[in-house]
């Protein structure tokens, strides 16, 4: 490929960015960017890797704001066909266009084939990031050649918090006590679940959601792994979108769908599961082999997504609680706490906990979600496989994320503290 053609992409895409930040609303977002931005030295390569359209490139030009970097982004259909041989052309358009660069930014590397050896040379004497939306980006050759040489980081959609912060909702610790505001930011959250957290659905509406999805299924799923039959693995993202918040098993997704063999379901699932669009819970027990075997539950990565892709947003609010908190914690252990580990707890007589948070080998916290907790029969049930856990997990710290009821009870020797979702999701904002 001519090195003149890649320049003018190279400064066509420029423009683009550059005119975004002039003209966009740019939130920074809550990931630590001196800790990131400190593991961008040589011989080490810093992978931004996250669900399609969640702020990859944004965050990673924001790291390197106020230095001297290239940039340039594959996912273009002009560097389509661009061969490995060809990306030392890409780094002589960028000393052609800027002189000598120490930065560079490789945005959907995944997208040369054979990318791995020109990053492996560059991380000697560049400091270098590199983005992608699929896990599987560091894995085969790469994650051999640069064992011990990178770091990955998985980048959200938008939190609540940033959400409210695009949205230029600011206030102080002492109006969390007013019932106004209180009101006021159930209203955002409300949207927020709606709407999700994908930047552009912001700019455009949420039924763009609608496109990032079907991107995500077609061009990161499909097309990257050559899927024989579509229509199937379209089917059975499908189902599972749906199924979000619920237990899954293979033998019933064969029942549900025209995938008939669990292995095919099994590599499917695999395939969703990279591109970021799902997450699996692994059930929780001290026997690996029973963790295997038990059934998962299944998350989709964005309430926006839900809402465009199931037709049971809207009466199933109680499952979307769920699954925000899910998403959430997972959020956490990414951004600040590589060691949590996140499961759910289900005992022979079917009562159920969502959330088992383990630090290390000890149990750190039991949380359940309701969404009707006014209901004394739900409450009742809720709080009970809670005390069961309890005991059987040896954990005292036990929460119960609500809708609006906040309070302490003490419940057979037990504190179970009840925490608003909204204030649980503000939480390091608030506190």
């Amino acid at each position: 490929m001519q090195t003149e053609l890649i320049k003018k992409v190279i400064i066509t895409q420029e423009k683009e960015y550059k005119d975004a930040f002039e003209t966009e609303r740019i939130i920074s977002r809550e990931v630590g960017n001196e800790g990131l931005l400190a593991t961008i030295k040589y011989p080490n390569i810093l992978a931004i890797l996250g669900i399609r359209r969640s702020g990859k490139s944004f965050l990673s030009l924001s790291l390197l704001k106020g230095r001297k970097f290239g940039y340039i982004n594959f996912d273009d259909e002009r560097l389509f066909g661009l061969k490995s041989s060809e990306l030392d052309d890409v780094l002589q358009a960028f000393y052609g266009l800027y002189g000598y660069v120490d930065y560079l930014i490789l945005d959907e590397i995944q997208n040369v084939v054979g990318w791995e050896l020109f990053a492996n040379r560059l991380r000697r004497t560049k400091k270098v990031i590199i983005t992608g939306s699929n896990a599987t980006l560091l894995s085969g050759d790469m994650a051999t050649k640069l064992t011990g040489r990178y770091l990955d980081f998985i980048l959200f959609p938008f939190s609540f918090s940033e959400y409210l912060s695009y949205h230029g909702v600011v206030f102080d610790k002492k109006e969390i006590y007013l019932t106004k505001f209180a009101a006021e930011i159930k209203n955002h959250l409300r949207s927020y679940l709606e709407i999700g957290g994908f930047p552009e659905a912001y700019k455009f509406g949420y039924k763009f959601t609608s496109r990032i999805y079907n991107d995500i299924i077609e061009k990161d799923v499909i097309r990257k792994n050559r899927i024989k039959d579509p229509d199937k693995v379209r089917e059975l993202a499908k189902i599972l979108v749906s199924n979000f918040s619920k237990e899954i098993t293979f033998r019933k997704l064969r029942e549900q769908t025209r995938v008939k063999n669990e292995h095919t379901i099994s590599k499917y699932i695999s395939y969703l599961t990279s591109s970021y669009l799902l997450v699996l819970i692994n059930r929780f027990s001290f026997k690996l082999k029973e963790q295997m075997k038990a059934p998962k539950k299944v998350y989709c990565i964005d309430s926006g997504i839900i809402n465009n892709i199931s037709f049971q947003f809207s009466e199933n609010m109680g499952r979307v609680m769920e699954n925000i908190v899910a998403i959430e914690l997972l959020r956490s252990n990414h951004y600040l706490d590589s060691k949590l580990e996140l499961y759910y707890w289900k005992n022979i007589q079917q009562q159920e906990v969502d959330f088992i948070i383990k630090s290390g080998p000890r149990v750190k916290e039991l949380l359940q979600v309701c969404y009707d907790i006014d209901d004394l029969d739900v409450k009742t049930r809720e709080v009970k496989a809670l005390l069961k856990a309890s005991k059987e997990l040896r954990c005292n710290k036990l929460l119960v994320v609500t809708w609006d009821y906040e309070g302490e009870e003490k419940i057979n020797g037990k504190k179970i503290k009840f925490v608003p979702l909204w204030k649980w999701l503000l939480k390091t904002q608030i506190e």
